[in-house]
């Protein structure tokens, strides 16, 4: 895989929209988010597509797809990351710029619908990065624990090598409703967080099993099944799949259903290990309800016994997430309940 370099007090993030354009529609959200990466160290570099309404940037698909060719080919450039997910990045794919991406690796990270442009470029052969964007967790991040600030200092100033993914005490499930100004950059209730569940499976012998992370949202995942974004057959072998649900909650059955549609595929058999995220907005029953679906799918149905499975981890659509590096190396410690990113995600 191609790495980027870290990032390093002074560097220039281009902040662009690949999915929905927001900032007009919640300019004192966007602004905390430009605020917050500033008093990071970071200098922000607005690009156009970040300044236009939300009707305008759906409309000019190929605009965004502009903006990210633009600032991986702008050796000023450092990094990236999206102002915020929505639901049709799909849309871009088809205009992005192969050969320039490939040519100028960067930190390039967001989450949620961002997870269809991240998969095109990371199996360009390029390192991404599952995480934060401007305006779903820099706009928030001055009200999390200094510990988490910390993390993601670290993270992307490339200090953590073979590092243990962290596990944080304490949760939030989404922001007060974005309209009120007066409650820009709060979070939603804290919660008590009862940390990462591990189901072993049948490991013949070790405890640990390693692989190659790929994965994202799952419904934004559903939207590439089919086209010719999609990873071949051969793709998946080694992975460490990571899959999280959206703000909409989806249904159990859903889930089931896309889970199944993997199963289909054959991906469960070639893994070598599957991560859930925190479901957003489930309640304590229906996240054990959603571990019971995920296993009976892959265990019952298609007889992956031997897959481990991590569920409830701190990455997708609540607060703290940690940072996954799309293509990097991860190892799942069944014995001692831990993941550990293997090496650098970044490029010496």
């Amino acid at each position: 895989m191609i790495k980027p370099k870290p990032l390093q007090k002074g560097s220039n993030i281009a902040i662009l929209a690949p999915s929905a354009g927001l900032s007009c529609v919640f300019p004192h959200i966007y602004q905390l988010g430009i605020k917050n990466l500033t008093e990071m160290g970071f200098n922000v570099l607005e690009y156009p597509t970040t300044k236009m309404r939300a009707k305008e940037v759906f409309d000019n698909p190929k605009s965004r797809a502009e903006d990210i060719n633009r600032a991986f080919a702008d050796d000023n450039v450092h990094g990236i990351i999206s102002l915020i997910g929505g639901e049709d990045s799909a849309r871009i794919l088809k205009y992005l710029d192969p050969e320039i991406i490939q040519a100028n690796p960067k930190l390039f990270m967001g989450y949620s619908d961002f997870t269809a442009v991240s998969v095109f470029v990371n199996q360009l052969g390029v390192v991404t990065f599952n995480g934060p964007s401007v305006m779903a967790g820099f706009a928030q991040i001055h009200n999390l624990p200094d510990e988490y600030r910390a993390y993601v200092k670290a993270f992307l100033y490339g200090e953590l090598e073979n590092a243990t993914i962290p596990t944080f005490s304490h949760f939030y499930d989404g922001y007060p409703d974005w309209s009120d100004a007066s409650t820009a950059g709060q979070l939603n209730p804290i919660q008590e967080n009862v940390g990462p569940r591990f189901f072993g499976g049948v490991l013949a012998d070790t405890d640990k099993v390693s692989g190659q992370l790929f994965g994202g949202c799952i419904e934004v995942l559903e939207m590439l099944k089919g086209t010719q974004f999609w990873p071949a057959a051969d793709f998946w072998q080694g992975k460490v799949l990571f899959l999280e649900t959206s703000q909409e909650k989806p249904s159990l059955d859903y889930v089931k259903y896309w889970l199944r549609n993997y199963g289909v595929m054959g991906v469960f058999e070639h893994l070598s290990g599957l991560l859930i995220g925190r479901a957003r907005d489930y309640s304590a029953d229906e996240k054990a309800q959603l571990d019971e679906v995920v296993l009976s799918v892959i265990r019952d149905e298609f007889e992956c016994h031997s897959l481990p499975v991590v569920t409830n981890l701190d990455f997708g659509h609540t607060d703290p997430q940690v940072i996954l590096p799309q293509g990097g190396d991860i190892e799942i410690n069944l014995k001692a309940k831990q993941l550990k990113l293997l090496g650098s995600a970044f490029k010496a």
